[in-house]
């Protein structure tokens, strides 16, 4: 084997491409609670908007209905 025939591209492709599915695999495991959380506020929502507005929904799963209550 001749090392003049190695070509450097290559390895550094190689390289490159598998740090850059490392680096994504873990911003999807940082994600996951975000994901988790989004799926239990469309869950929220969901169900709370069955008697009442969407808006309404929003706020009462965001926690916030007692500031908007009308007196």
């Amino acid at each position: 084997m001749n090392i003049k025939n190695i070509n450097i591209i290559y390895p550094l492709i190689s390289i490159f491409m598998i740090s850059l599915i490392i680096i994504f695999c873990l911003i999807a495991i940082n994600l996951k609670p975000l994901m988790i959380w989004a799926n239990y506020q469309n869950i929220c929502i969901r169900e709370e908007s069955i008697d009442t507005s969407i808006p309404w929904a929003v706020r009462k799963c965001n926690g916030r209905s007692k500031v908007y209550q009308v007196k």
